[in-house]
């Protein structure tokens, strides 16, 4: 057996092993009350489509819960991906920091023709196949509500949720959230809902602690 000294002392070597800023990091966590979905009447069943914040979606509401204030945008471009599949956008909504570029690959065996008409963005991508390359692309440098169709297929829509920052997760579909690996500081914590609802409240992040936060 292992003396307990030197087991202390493993102990020790690993805690200091771990990065200053690591230790130094704060979480937020809670619950944001979602609105119920409501069930709107489709010509066809096949795509059990319900309406949420405007758009059309066969998913639950969720929440984008993110923390807003001055943080360094990337300095290169980030990635994100949203796909077309079974003739529907995966993910419905997708939150991105200001500077990421989306890719729009097509997986289903049918042309697909992206565009939008939204202030924050607008574009084009023109109809393409699965086989094409190299992969549609969009670069979001504005903050806002992009939405998204299908020039093809009607009721195709799909949200990408501009924020500029860093630090923001989706909810599950109860409405349970973690923010982790944040800076201490006072800030405004946000939770959006749909095109129409954002809440918020000021919060308080301390080093190496965690926030519990709801939004009622």
């Amino acid at each position: 057996m292992t003396p307990p000294s030197l087991r202390r002392a493993a102990a020790l070597l690993a805690m200091l092993a771990v990065p200053a800023a690591a230790l130094a990091q704060a979480a937020v966590e809670g619950r944001v009350e979602l609105p119920k979905g409501l069930h709107a009447p489709v010509m066809n069943k096949r795509y059990g489509i319900v309406a949420f914040g405007g758009v059309l979606s066969p998913f639950p509401p969720v929440a984008v819960v993110y923390l807003e204030g001055a943080f360094p945008r990337p300095a290169a471009p980030a990635t994100a991906q949203m796909v077309q599949k079974d003739l529907m956008f995966l993910p419905w909504l997708l939150p991105v920091q200001v500077g990421t570029r989306v890719e729009f690959p097509n997986l289903d065996d049918t042309y697909h023709n992206i565009f939008s008409y939204s202030p924050a963005k607008r574009f084009d991508l023109g109809r393409y196949r699965s086989d094409e390359r190299p992969i549609p692309s969009v670069l979001f440098d504005v903050p806002g509500l992009v939405t998204l169709h299908c020039d093809i297929h009607e009721h195709m829509r799909a949200l990408i949720l501009v924020v500029d920052t860093p630090h923001f997760v989706v909810s599950d579909p109860q409405g349970r959230y973690r923010l982790d690996g944040l800076p201490a500081g006072r800030y405004v914590l946000k939770a959006w809902l749909d095109s129409k609802t954002t809440l918020e409240r000021p919060v308080l992040t301390q080093s190496g602690s965690t926030l519990h936060a709801d939004f009622p």
